[in-house]
């Protein structure tokens, strides 16, 4: 049966579990470690900032050596992690039953692409057994799209009967409350083992479910794995710039959620294509709806809850499981999409503090969280050396001198370098992880790499900034 719980108790229980598990309700005691690890962060930037004004020669420039250490040491680390992908080939399934799976879809205002994403979802090899369209108080066309298209037909706050065009479809017509809030609510429905939470303008690849079973199959302590996505803007000039630097920076990051995958201390779950283990999703309370990254909140949680009850839960990226998603298009909306999912890292930083550089945890504590900790204020770092090199370059034009400006340019050309060789290694590590099936090029990820830091870095940095006043203001936002 899928009726809703007519006294709620199943979303009391939610919410108490949350309440129990999550420490933004009761936090434990900040251990020095992290203390001294997020304090050391800080006073280093400010210490770089007077070493601008003090400093002479290539001292005054500190802040970009130290990010370009950072960075660099970060490749390095990646390109250590993912040296077993020079072999690697497409899994071969056992055979046997799979887990049965349910795919959660949370939408607001996107009927102009629901059409196809559901249409992705019944061409699949291993088809979910239900698909739960978690509407979110839309007011545009979907309502009309659900009724006329698929057949289906609900009040609101309920959920419908399964659509006669696609089996297992339905339509849960709730409230606006946010998209963490639509798919607890739909969680109440799953009755499968496994569930998908699948955007809506996220398509997935004929295989793509198969795959997720298949890991959940394999590994019984794996309670959350993402898939690997590929960005797809407006087909306009715009859009085609903002695709080609965002293709080569999600091969970059998905590489990067591979290598800490293999270190036991992935956190970064793309809520855009993720499978989930619902018994523990559940006994840890669901989606929190007060974090603007509800998906990258709840894997810190699940991460936690296993090593502080001692159950052997995991994370994963899988290569194999493929999808398209769309991305931002333009300088507004990226910055936006960057705002918010900044904002949101930055309060399950602060929430997990106590993690952070804490042993109980393992290398999620000691290896990942100070890593997230440095990544703070990365982008103000970032932010920084390029003022700062706006200032040498100037002072080259007007006064001519290039005591500082030959010695810089001699560090941002080596990192250059370094970043072409990563980018052509990395693509090969990408295509043979994802099966082969890819139309990245060699010679357009160059020219990215040459033109990112000073082009598209900076807006990502911007964004993270925006970022930054997000979260002291304690705005939150789906949008």
């Amino acid at each position: 049966m899928l009726d809703a719980d007519p006294d709620n108790s199943g979303a009391a229980m939610q919410k108490a579990a949350l309440l129990e598990n999550s420490p933004r309700f009761s936090p434990a005691p900040t251990p020095f470690a992290s203390l001294a690890i997020h304090g050391a962060v800080l006073l280093l930037w400010l210490a770089l900032l007077i070493q601008a004004f003090l400093g002479h020669g290539i001292k005054g420039w500190s802040v970009g050596i130290v990010y370009i250490f950072y960075d660099t040491g970060l490749l390095a680390f990646t390109f250590w992690q993912t040296w077993p992908l020079r072999h690697a080939s497409r899994p071969t399934h056992q055979g046997g039953a799979l887990p049965r799976i349910t795919v959660i879809i949370a939408a607001f205002n996107e009927a102009g692409v629901l059409e196809e994403t559901i249409a992705a979802l019944t061409r699949q090899s291993s088809p979910a057994e239900a698909i739960f369209l978690a509407d979110d108080g839309s007011t545009d066309a979907t309502a009309n799209l659900l009724e006329t298209r698929y057949g289906l037909g609900v009040e609101s706050g309920g959920i419908s009967a399964a659509s006669p065009a696609v089996p297992g479809l339905r339509w849960l017509r709730l409230a606006h409350a946010g998209k963490a809030a639509a798919l607890n609510q739909a969680l109440a429905h799953v009755r499968t083992e496994l569930f998908l939470t699948v955007d809506a303008d996220t398509k997935l690849a004929p295989d793509a479910i198969l795959e997720m079973q298949s890991a959940f199959a394999a590994r019984p302590g794996l309670v959350a794995a993402t898939g690997v996505l590929t960005p797809v803007c407006a087909p306009d000039f715009a859009g085609r710039c903002f695709q080609w630097f965002q293709t080569y920076e999600y091969v970059r990051n998905f590489l990067s959620r591979y290598a800490w995958g293999r270190m036991d201390a992935l956190l970064l779950i793309s809520g855009a294509f993720a499978g989930f283990r619902l018994e523990a999703v559940n006994e840890v309370g669901g989606f929190d709806p007060d974090c603007l990254v509800e998906d990258y909140e709840l894997i810190h949680r699940l991460r936690r809850y296993g090593y502080v009850h001692d159950r052997d839960w995991h994370s994963a990226a899988l290569g194999a499981a493929r999808a398209t998603t769309a991305a931002p298009g333009s300088a507004r909306a990226f910055l936006r999409q960057r705002r918010r999912w900044f904002g949101g890292f930055l309060q399950t930083q602060f929430w997990y503090r106590e993690m952070v550089g804490n042993p109980q945890y393992r290398r999620l504590g000691t290896w990942m969280l100070p890593v997230k900790a440095a990544d703070t204020l990365q982008p103000v770092y970032g932010i920084c050396a390029f003022i700062l090199l706006l200032i040498y370059i100037l002072a080259y034009i007007f006064t001519g001198r290039m005591a500082v400006l030959i010695p810089v340019g001699g560090f941002i050309i080596g990192k250059i370098i370094l970043d072409l060789a990563f980018h052509a290694w990395s693509i090969k590590l990408y295509r043979n992880w994802t099966g082969g099936n890819t139309s990245i090029g060699f010679g357009p990820a160059l020219l990215a790499a040459i033109i990112e830091p000073f082009s598209f870095q900076l807006l990502r940095h911007l964004g993270a900034c925006w970022g930054w006043l997000r979260f002291l203001t304690g705005s939150r936002s789906w949008r």
